[in-house]
């Protein structure tokens, strides 16, 4: 028999500041991501802006979405990219061969580019450094182009190619999973960290004010253990990816952000286990930089990895966010891949963007859910399956009591205002809908004469999709989108219906003391 859910909340519960960088993107030189997303000169509709280039629709519908950082340019990408191609007069770029994807890049978006476009989104620039083939002697060169002010070479160059004002780019990571055999450059732990962290030092020399990133795994994994170990002097963040995978079953999609959960709970601990050793009472946190629901069966990135999503997916993405706020005090930055096309909320085609179910989880949060993190309690039946990718998700559950996969999946914020509580609410199970009931205390009420705003993404069947084949002419049909609901003063009777396989927020005024 399943146990009754219900949700408490108490405003007074905090468990820290949600960071908005949680809700930043990523842009790599991958499939249709750049070329054919973001920048597309050649447009035949009218879409692009004759002057830089971009997507003026797809500009729109990310800052739609608040993206407050672009980690840039990979990704597997950037191990075999060498900055200095990508910047100057577009007909002198040479091509070159790329071996992250086997394509050519062109190299007619570059640094000044993305500098760009990171001004018109209003968002931060975030840096991924070459330690694939690149040089120490690369990487200073280009934070000098990007942030230096002195008469030196490539701040001059900078200025030469038009750009007087230096970047002050803050983010800069040293590689990318250079620890995976598909990448160039590849190394062992103990090599990275020495490498890594003579980089560090050097970075720092130039411009004592960026911070760094260090490349980590799963963070889950002993690689993260010694790069952590060697490198917390002089990092401010480690890296991790995660990527989930349905393998065409609803509760494994939904059920796999648990692994991200508990990832950070191992990270956490690396981190303060390595600022123990080192003597450390600096502020080490995590960035996920990577992130989403991806099948490379499904979506190769050799062949661009366009995923189209279904519902299933979005409430799997809304789970991934959910663990992002619960996380408030360990994760503060985190990038979903990609932003454009490439495993992407958004899809352009030549007429127009697709706004994939992921999109609608996503713009959600990144509005709403900004806040104090609160550490709601929650009564749920969980997940029973034995079948969970990665597998230790249900292993580790059989000790854990459910804890990471619960049906009715809650994160909840206090906003600035000390007035508002929201919750973000998923509804995981693939049938069962649920009437939970809602408790706030001690010493809060909900305001008898305000309205509990309800917004919802959902639609019948899992295996709904905005996606539709425009290659082939197809007319498309948003099936999946945010349906706004007032329950009105006087309706709300301390419980929400909360349909099976959804997703709400729900919006709540409150009186403390």
């Amino acid at each position: 028999m399943m146990a009754s859910p219900s949700i408490h909340v108490d405003p007074a519960r905090h468990i820290s500041k949600v960071d908005p960088r949680i809700y930043s993107g990523f842009t790599e030189h991958m499939g249709r991501c750049i070329y054919g997303g973001i920048y597309d000169p050649d447009n035949q509709h009218g879409l692009s802006d004759p002057k830089t280039g971009f997507r003026k629709d797809v500009l729109a519908a990310l800052k739609e979405l608040n993206v407050p950082i672009f980690r840039y340019p990979g990704g597997n990408f950037v191990s075999s990219y060498r900055w200095q191609d990508g910047i100057g007069p577009k007909d002198a770029r040479p091509r070159r061969p790329e071996l992250a994807w086997l394509t050519e890049e062109s190299n007619q978006f570059g640094t000044d580019e993305f500098m760009e476009f990171c001004r018109v989104m209003g968002a931060e620039p975030y840096i991924c450094l070459n330690m694939g083939t690149g040089t120490l002697e690369d990487a200073l060169a280009w934070l000098e182009y990007c942030n230096s002010s002195a008469n030196t070479y490539y701040a001059n160059l900078r200025r030469a190619n038009g750009h007087s004002e230096p970047y002050n780019v803050k983010y800069w990571s040293l590689g990318n999973e250079v620890w995976g055999p598909w990448q160039v450059g590849q190394m062992e732990s103990q090599d990275y960290a020495k490498k890594a962290y003579q980089w560090a030092k050097a970075m720092r020399l130039l411009d004592p004010s960026i911070k760094v990133v260090s490349c980590g795994e799963t963070g889950y994994a002993d690689w993260d253990r010694v790069t952590l170990k060697k490198l917390a002097p002089v990092i401010d963040y480690h890296s991790i990816h995660i990527y989930t995978v349905s393998e065409g079953d609803h509760s494994v999609n939904v059920m796999g952000p648990a692994a991200a959960e508990k990832a950070m709970d191992i990270t956490k601990s690396l981190i303060d286990l390595a600022k123990i050793e080192a003597g450390l009472d600096k502020e080490i946190t995590v960035c996920f930089d990577e992130w989403n629901v991806w099948d490379p069966v499904r979506a190769p990135g050799e062949k661009g990895a366009e995923e189209h999503y279904d519902l299933s997916d979005a409430i799997a993405v809304a789970s991934w966010l959910n663990v992002f706020v619960r996380k408030a005090d360990v994760v503060k930055i985190a990038c979903i891949a990609q932003s454009v096309n490439v495993i992407s909320p958004l899809i352009t085609t030549p007429a127009g963007i697709i706004k994939q179910t992921t999109f609608y989880p996503l713009k959600l949060f990144a509005n709403l859910m900004q806040g104090t993190s609160l550490d709601i309690h929650v009564v749920s039946p969980s997940y029973e399956g034995t079948k969970t990718v990665p597998d230790f998700i249900s292993k580790l559950e059989k000790q854990d009591q459910g804890r990471y996969t619960k049906w009715i999946d809650v994160s909840g914020i206090l906003t600035e205002s000390q007035d508002t509580v929201r919750l973000a609410v998923v509804n995981r199970h693939p049938s069962e809908s649920f009437e939970v009931p809602i408790a706030f205390g001690p010493a809060c009420t909900v305001l008898e004469d305000a309205v509990v705003k309800v917004y919802e993404v959902w639609s019948e069947n899992l295996k709904d999709s905005n996606y539709y084949d425009w290659e082939k002419g197809v007319k498309g049909e948003e099936k999946v989108l945010i349906v706004e609901k007032d329950v009105k003063p006087g309706d709300w009777n301390g419980s929400y219906m909360f349909k099976a396989h959804s997703f709400q927020v729900l919006e709540f005024e409150i009186r403390r003391g």
